[in-house]
């Protein structure tokens, strides 16, 4: 962690729902070590915050987060410190773990994508559960444009399964920019609203999950990432299951099934 303002902030934006802002505006929220060390910080907190149901990521100013700061990346691998393989290995796994990271969250996490959401930026988009998205907004996968690999930080695992492999091929090879309405209509983001309207058209769908226990969204989560990566039906009916025989042995659940024939809301404990 470093001296000065936070460079990302947790606040309560609603009832079981907590936002959660990269606030490096002047350099449109760019990945520099403070904030990346600080937004892993804040999710390892996050992670067993029993207060929220529901995360929701968006960017300070005019952009969602423009990837790695280069400045901050050029001073760094310019520290002959620095030029082994392993502090190269260092700097990579830390950005890329951010998306591991907020997979790991028990909260979904919807990422409101107030602006430009370029190469590690595009990957934390990606790494979120769902996507609400400023008229405004767009997505660059920008690795291949400096030279690199198409492929970095999750996104050449994450875009093909969010919109298929034929359109992923096409916007990783030419790093060219997404709009929002092209965004909506391969079934890359959940909603494209007017960008005055964004936080609170995410909001108000983070109200929806966090209306449900827990246990049950942190099942939910857990187990649609994983059918993801299972190879048969059996093994997928496996894991839900498992998952539905576990939340069938919580209070909440119990809770759920009484406030349904009682006919009023119910009221979740987590436990």
């Amino acid at each position: 962690m470093t001296d000065g303002p936070p460079v990302v902030t947790v606040t309560g934006a609603a009832d079981g729902v907590a936002l959660v802002t990269l606030r490096r505006p002047t350099a449109l929220n760019a990945l520099d070590g403070a904030l990346i060390a600080q937004l892993r910080a804040e999710l390892a907190t996050l992670r067993d915050d029993d207060r929220y149901r529901v995360v929701v990521l968006t960017g300070a100013g005019r952009a969602f987060c423009a990837g790695l700061d280069v400045h901050y990346y050029a001073r760094r691998i310019a520290d002959p410190a620095n030029r082994s393989p392993a502090r190269r290995m260092e700097l990579q796994q830390a950005i890329a773990d951010l998306v591991t990271e907020l997979r790991a969250l028990r909260q979904p996490v919807i990422a409101a994508v107030n602006g430009a959401a370029a190469g590690g930026g595009m990957g934390l988009a990606l790494a979120c559960d769902l996507r609400v998205v400023a008229d405004t907004a767009s997505f660059h996968s920008a690795f291949i444009a400096l030279g690199l690999g198409g492929t970095d930080i999750g996104v050449s695992w994450l875009l093909p399964r969010i919109i298929g492999a034929t359109k992923a091929f096409e916007i990783m090879l030419t790093g060219r920019p997404v709009p929002a309405a092209e965004a909506l209509d391969i079934g890359l983001v959940n909603r494209v609203v007017p960008a005055g309207d964004l936080l609170s058209s995410a909001l108000e769908l983070a109200g929806q999950i966090a209306a449900h226990s827990p246990m049950g969204l942190w099942m939910t989560k857990e187990v649609m990432w994983s059918q993801l990566e299972v190879t048969s039906l059996r093994a997928g009916l496996d894991l839900e299951n498992r998952s539905q025989v576990v939340t069938t042995l919580t209070h909440d659940h119990d809770e759920a099934v009484t406030a349904f024939l009682e006919r009023r809301p119910p009221s979740f404990t987590n436990s």
